[in-house]
């Protein structure tokens, strides 16, 4: 089995009115008089002796149900709508983006029973279609195809796993960019959909077949209570066993722990098919417990080798009853240890080490022919090294250039592998490994409009406010060498490494002459556990230090000048965005906050919110609550200071970060006294948090974006040839 991925959530208003022109400066459109009217409320509650205003609490509504909140939707967008078609820029990038998103993309496959399982999409389709081949360079063949599933092309296929000899297919639905799934199986060979349905799956099914095919491990919560389906908190998650042929109320409780209700539990068999490893964790720091099943006993019965949630503990496989882990028990950074667990008292203190912990970050391990392959980060870009069963070194994996490797899945038999590589400049390609020889061969390269010699990519470093040494990819077409329209892009938060990829919307920006700009700031996990404990809790101003500073930098070093900065960021990075900006409104002359958490007062309310006290500390305890107010960007709009200008983004099915976030944070800068510029909100239909949007709509917020983002950093935008 592979190292387990885990989690990581009254007026109606005023039709607007028409957009005003200033006579001055006739390309820039004044706002104050043509924001829809939002109501507000007279909500004032007393935290710990500080008097906290919620004047538009309303909005926290659910769009699908309140109406006063649709209707405050729909008049958001006819202005925001308005305004982006003045843009000149828009339709080139939008022409521009359909031609770079039209090539082949295909997904790492997965061997089953002889059978290759993977995505694939041919450029332009809503959603990648899955393949099957019944050899390794075989015809392949259609399996399933989502973009039947729909009209808008917003119902996706998510997750999907083959049984062990590949004759079943278990796959889930993700209707709207919901993170609430729906699992069906498929007979691999007829193509039809099995009579069996799971419901009230979410972030992950985390499932995995029983060897001998008879059924399934899965994990689910209660169903909601009607009409809370897309905001309630998400409690009690247990493991479940679905037998083939029978219904979902018939399905045997695994294992549970109601006496923890915000714990989540995820299940995997190991390789062999004689153990079930249950991965607890409570929120969304990489802390787990760990629970073996010996699926050999008829009763199933739960025995915890890894007790406390107190560090990392990911299950890589096992031979025999020889447990291989990669933990930062004693290691920061991270290492392999195994745990014989035909010991009876088993557990972090019988571990042996197998591979120490390195100066380079450990990101990813599996086992596979025999080998464990490891995957480090060194300052933010991947190097993949081998090592044998008892840890002695045994050579590299040799990649195309610098850049972010990923996959080197597969049992612990199998003779080769498969991973994908990617850069800035690199399209994502998928190879194949062997593992035996070492060999690496291309197994689908794409065919993009698009010439990577054409860009240059730099890694620079730069010192953050305290003095730290922050990394920082920057990317720009060669030839463009003196002061350029840039964007800067970061996260900051939860882990999250933000590592070179290749994007097709990316380089539409790029081609125009524009530059991009990642910076690794603390909160990631570039640098391992003291990197992101660094930028989190009350350390959560290092993050926002270390964005300011890379804009700082930028303009500093003549890669950009003070009126041609653009700054985005999404989800834990819109919050990021909206907070920077209340902090140096000076600094920036755009800003692209995405599906941002906004509101840091009353983030634990809803959904998955409550896994983030992790990072952000809990609003109901007084030391974190004044760390939290004092940057949380809903309460900090700082009247009588010029902002630059925003276009927020978020959509109606957004059930990880509620939009209510956003229509908040909307609704507050646009009442505010904060300078001219457009301070806007594009909210999507039938989208969620960001996976599974359809391939159109995301050619079609891209394009808003970069012409909202060029519009304001000066970038000319002309068709290109």
């Amino acid at each position: 089995m592979r190292r387990l991925p885990l989690l990581a959530i009254a007026l109606l208003a005023a039709a607007p009115a028409a957009a005003q022109t200033d006579p001055e400066t006739p390309t820039v459109m004044t706002f104050p008089n043509a924001y829809p009217e939002t109501r507000r409320v007279d909500v004032v509650e007393e935290q710990f002796g500080v008097q906290v205003a919620d004047p538009y609490r309303w909005l926290e509504g659910d769009v699908r149900s309140e109406r006063e909140v649709a209707d405050w939707v729909a008049a958001q967008n006819r202005v925001t709508d308005a305004y982006l078609a003045t843009l000149p820029g828009r339709d080139i990038f939008q022409d521009r983006l359909r031609t770079l998103f039209d090539y082949e993309r295909f997904g790492l496959p997965t061997e089953r029973g002889g059978r290759y399982f993977y995505s694939h999409n041919t450029g332009l389709q809503n959603q990648a279609v899955l393949w099957v081949r019944d050899e390794l360079n075989g015809e392949g063949r259609v399996l399933l195809d989502p973009n039947s599933w729909s009209e808008d092309g917003a119902t996706a296929l998510a997750e999907w796993s083959p049984s062990e000899d590949g004759t079943k297919l278990m796959y889930s639905i993700q209707d709207g960019g919901t993170d609430w799934r729906i699992v069906k199986v498929l007979d691999v060979a007829t193509g039809q959909v099995l009579p069996d349905e799971v419901r009230w799956a979410k972030y992950t099914v985390g499932g995995d077949w029983a060897k001998d095919g008879s059924g399934f491990f899965y994990a689910r919560y209660p169903e909601p209570p009607e009409g809370e389906q897309y905001q309630a908190l998400t409690e009690n998650h247990r493991v479940y066993f679905h037998r083939l042929g029978t219904d979902q109320s018939e399905d045997r409780l695994v294992y549970a722990t109601p006496e923890h209700p915000k714990r989540s539990h995820y299940s995997g068999v190991t390789d062999d098919g004689r153990w079930l490893v249950i991965t607890t964790s409570e929120g969304t720091d990489n802390v787990y417990a760990v629970t073996l099943i010996d699926l050999t006993d008829p009763e199933w019965t739960p025995r915890t080798i890894i007790p406390e949630l107190e560090n990392e503990w990911g299950v890589i496989g096992n031979i025999g009853s020889t447990f291989y882990f990669a933990t930062d028990k004693d290691a920061p950074r991270q290492r392999i240890v195994a745990i014989d667990v035909s010991d009876p008292n088993a557990g972090p203190e019988t571990a042996r080490e197998i591979v120490p912990q390195q100066d380079a970050v450990l990101s990813g391990a599996s086992m596979v022919g025999g080998k464990l392959i490891l995957s480090y980060l060194v300052d933010a870009k991947t190097e993949v090294r081998r090592y044998n069963l008892d840890g002695t070194p045994d050579g590299t994996v040799t990649l195309p250039g610098i850049g972010t490797a990923s996959g080197f899945g597969g049992e612990q038999e199998d003779s080769e592998t498969f991973f994908a590589f990617t850069s800035f400049n690199y399209p994502t390609t998928i190879f194949r490994y062997d593992v035996a020889t070492g060999e690496t061969s291309e197994w689908a390269r794409p065919q993009v409009d698009f010439d990577p010699q054409n860009y240059a990519v730099e890694q620079r470093f730069y010192q953050s406010k305290d003095g730290t040494r922050v990394p920082m990819f920057v990317v720009r077409r060669a030839d463009v060498t003196g002061p350029a329209p840039t964007l800067l892009y970061a996260y900051g938060g939860f882990n999250n490494s933000v590592l070179p990829a290749f994007s097709s919307s990316r380089v539409a920006w790029l081609e125009q002459g524009g530059v991009l700009a990642v910076a690794n700031i603390r909160g990631g996990g570039e640098y391992g556990k003291e990197w992101h404990d660094a930028g989190r809790l009350h350390n959560k101003q290092n993050v926002f230090d270390d964005f300011i500073a890379a804009g700082e930098y930028l303009i500093r070093e003549g890669i950009t000048g003070q009126d041609q900065l653009a700054i985005q960021g999404g989800s834990n990075g819109g919050l990021l965005v909206g907070a920077v900006v209340n902090q140096r409104p000076d600094l920036f002359a755009a800003a692209l906050p995405a599906v941002g958490v906004m509101d840091m007062l009353r983030f634990d309310r809803w959904t998955a919110g409550r896994y983030w006290v992790d990072d952000y500390g809990y609003p109901s305890k007084e030391e974190d609550f004044r760390v939290l107010y004092a940057y949380s960007p809903y309460h900090n709009v700082r009247s009588g200071v010029d902002y630059p200008a925003i276009l927020a983004t978020t959509a109606d099915t957004d059930d990880r970060v509620v939009p209510g976030h956003t229509f908040k944070y909307t609704a507050m800068i646009q009442s505010a006294d904060i300078g001219p510029k457009p301070h806007l909100v594009r909210i999507e239909t039938r989208a969620g948090h960001g996976s599974g949007k359809p391939t159109d709509k995301i050619i079609e917020e891209a394009a808003d974006l970069w012409a909202f983002a060029a519009r304001w950093t000066g970038l000319e935008v002309t068709p290109v040839e």
